[in-house]
Protein backbone atom coordinates (compact mmCIF):
# COMPACT_ATOMS: atom_id res chain seq x y z
CA UNK A 1 0.00 0.00 0.00
CA UNK A 2 1.59 3.53 -0.60
CA UNK A 3 2.20 6.40 1.21
CA UNK A 4 -0.50 8.30 -0.15
CA UNK A 5 -3.18 5.25 0.72
CA UNK A 6 -2.09 5.03 4.07
CA UNK A 7 -2.47 8.98 5.08
CA UNK A 8 -5.72 9.71 3.98
CA UNK A 9 -7.91 10.92 6.52
CA UNK A 10 -11.63 10.28 7.33
CA UNK A 11 -14.01 11.19 4.38
CA UNK A 12 -11.06 12.07 2.23
CA UNK A 13 -10.33 10.04 -1.21
CA UNK A 14 -7.75 10.39 -3.72
CA UNK A 15 -8.54 12.17 -7.03
CA UNK A 16 -5.45 12.16 -8.72
CA UNK A 17 -1.99 10.31 -8.79
CA UNK A 18 0.91 10.44 -10.79
CA UNK A 19 4.52 9.20 -10.67
CA UNK A 20 7.93 10.68 -12.26
CA UNK A 21 8.33 10.51 -15.70
CA UNK A 22 10.23 7.73 -17.12
CA UNK A 23 13.04 10.16 -18.42
CA UNK A 24 14.59 9.99 -15.81
CA UNK A 25 16.45 6.50 -16.68
CA UNK A 26 17.68 8.22 -20.44
CA UNK A 27 21.07 8.44 -18.33
CA UNK A 28 21.60 4.78 -17.19
CA UNK A 29 20.22 3.77 -20.73
CA UNK A 30 23.24 6.21 -22.26
CA UNK A 31 25.53 4.06 -19.36
CA UNK A 32 24.33 0.76 -20.85
CA UNK A 33 24.55 1.37 -24.43
CA UNK A 34 28.01 2.86 -23.89
CA UNK A 35 29.31 -0.73 -21.93
CA UNK A 36 27.45 -2.27 -24.67
CA UNK A 37 29.64 -0.34 -27.51
CA UNK A 38 33.02 -0.94 -25.45
CA UNK A 39 31.78 -4.76 -25.11
CA UNK A 40 31.00 -5.17 -29.38
CA UNK A 41 34.69 -3.02 -29.90
CA UNK A 42 37.00 -5.66 -28.47
CA UNK A 43 35.64 -7.77 -31.66
CA UNK A 44 37.41 -5.90 -33.94
CA UNK A 45 40.90 -6.45 -31.38
CA UNK A 46 40.99 -10.18 -31.71
CA UNK A 47 44.32 -10.41 -32.40
CA UNK A 48 45.66 -7.62 -29.75
CA UNK A 49 45.00 -9.37 -26.30
CA UNK A 50 46.18 -6.28 -24.41
CA UNK A 51 43.09 -4.02 -26.10
CA UNK A 52 41.36 -6.68 -25.29
CA UNK A 53 41.66 -7.33 -21.41
CA UNK A 54 42.05 -3.73 -21.24
CA UNK A 55 38.53 -2.83 -23.15
CA UNK A 56 36.55 -5.40 -20.84
CA UNK A 57 37.99 -4.14 -17.91
CA UNK A 58 36.93 -0.58 -19.21
CA UNK A 59 33.59 -1.77 -20.17
CA UNK A 60 32.97 -4.49 -16.93
CA UNK A 61 33.69 -0.80 -14.60
CA UNK A 62 30.87 1.12 -17.48
CA UNK A 63 28.53 -1.60 -16.83
CA UNK A 64 28.68 -1.88 -13.37
CA UNK A 65 28.13 1.90 -12.87
CA UNK A 66 25.23 1.90 -15.42
CA UNK A 67 24.01 -0.80 -13.03
CA UNK A 68 24.30 0.59 -9.83
CA UNK A 69 22.55 4.22 -11.34
CA UNK A 70 20.13 2.43 -12.58
CA UNK A 71 18.74 0.68 -9.15
CA UNK A 72 19.44 4.09 -8.10
CA UNK A 73 17.34 5.81 -10.50
CA UNK A 74 14.26 2.76 -10.33
CA UNK A 75 14.30 2.77 -6.78
CA UNK A 76 13.73 6.65 -6.49
CA UNK A 77 10.82 6.15 -9.36
CA UNK A 78 9.31 3.78 -7.13
CA UNK A 79 9.51 5.81 -4.39
CA UNK A 80 8.47 8.68 -5.64
CA UNK A 81 4.26 9.62 -4.98
CA UNK A 82 2.24 12.90 -6.14
CA UNK A 83 -1.01 12.91 -5.41
CA UNK A 84 -4.12 14.94 -4.96
CA UNK A 85 -7.18 14.09 -2.71
CA UNK A 86 -10.63 16.24 -2.26
CA UNK A 87 -8.58 17.54 0.31
CA UNK A 88 -4.57 17.90 0.10
CA UNK A 89 -1.90 18.04 -2.09
CA UNK A 90 0.03 15.13 -0.91
CA UNK A 91 3.59 14.46 -2.78
CA UNK A 92 6.56 11.70 -1.19
CA UNK A 93 9.92 11.08 -2.14
CA UNK A 94 13.00 9.04 -0.94
CA UNK A 95 13.19 5.73 0.39
CA UNK A 96 15.76 5.61 2.87
CA UNK A 97 15.34 9.38 3.91
CA UNK A 98 11.93 10.48 3.41
CA UNK A 99 10.34 13.73 2.45
CA UNK A 100 6.87 14.56 2.21
CA UNK A 101 4.75 17.84 1.61
CA UNK A 102 0.98 17.59 2.82
CA UNK A 103 -0.79 20.23 1.62
CA UNK A 104 -4.01 21.02 2.44
CA UNK A 105 -6.00 22.78 -0.71
CA UNK A 106 -7.20 25.93 1.43
CA UNK A 107 -3.65 26.44 2.35
CA UNK A 108 -2.53 26.12 -1.63
CA UNK A 109 -1.77 29.72 -3.20
CA UNK A 110 -0.16 28.59 -6.45
CA UNK A 111 0.81 25.88 -8.66
CA UNK A 112 3.58 26.18 -10.95
CA UNK A 113 4.63 24.25 -13.84
CA UNK A 114 8.29 24.66 -15.28
CA UNK A 115 8.65 22.72 -18.81
CA UNK A 116 11.53 22.98 -20.95
CA UNK A 117 11.30 22.44 -24.83
CA UNK A 118 11.59 18.51 -24.55
CA UNK A 119 9.78 18.42 -21.29
CA UNK A 120 6.56 19.89 -23.84
CA UNK A 121 7.29 17.79 -25.99
CA UNK A 122 7.95 14.34 -24.33
CA UNK A 123 5.49 15.68 -21.35
CA UNK A 124 7.29 15.86 -18.34
CA UNK A 125 8.51 19.17 -15.59
CA UNK A 126 8.62 20.37 -13.07
CA UNK A 127 5.91 21.46 -10.28
CA UNK A 128 5.95 23.86 -7.67
CA UNK A 129 3.07 24.02 -5.19
CA UNK A 130 3.28 26.97 -3.11
CA UNK A 131 1.59 27.26 0.21
CA UNK A 132 0.70 29.58 2.72
CA UNK A 133 3.50 30.10 5.15
CA UNK A 134 6.15 30.21 2.64
CA UNK A 135 5.95 25.91 2.04
CA UNK A 136 7.19 25.55 -1.66
CA UNK A 137 9.15 22.66 -3.00
CA UNK A 138 9.96 21.42 -7.11
CA UNK A 139 9.28 18.11 -7.56
CA UNK A 140 11.24 17.42 -11.07
CA UNK A 141 10.73 15.18 -13.83
CA UNK A 142 6.82 14.82 -13.44
CA UNK A 143 4.84 13.00 -15.53
CA UNK A 144 1.89 15.33 -17.15
CA UNK A 145 2.75 18.38 -14.66
CA UNK A 146 -0.62 20.59 -16.34
CA UNK A 147 -2.66 17.41 -15.59
CA UNK A 148 -1.54 17.62 -12.15
CA UNK A 149 -1.82 21.53 -12.04
CA UNK A 150 -5.41 21.65 -13.86
CA UNK A 151 -6.45 18.74 -10.74
CA UNK A 152 -5.58 20.97 -8.25
CA UNK A 153 -7.18 24.19 -9.83
CA UNK A 154 -10.01 22.40 -10.14
CA UNK A 155 -10.39 21.16 -6.52
CA UNK A 156 -9.51 24.98 -5.42
CA UNK A 157 -12.49 26.01 -7.76
CA UNK A 158 -14.94 24.02 -5.40
CA UNK A 159 -13.98 25.20 -1.79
Amino acid sequence: MSYIHKSLLDGEEIVYLTRRHKIVFTLPVIWLLIAAALFGIKWFFVFRPEVNFALMIFSGIFLTAALIHALIIWINYLCAEFGITNQRVIVKEGFLKRKTIEVFLKSVESVQVDQSIWGRILNFGTIIVSGTGGVSDPFNMIRNPLDFKKQVQQRLAHI
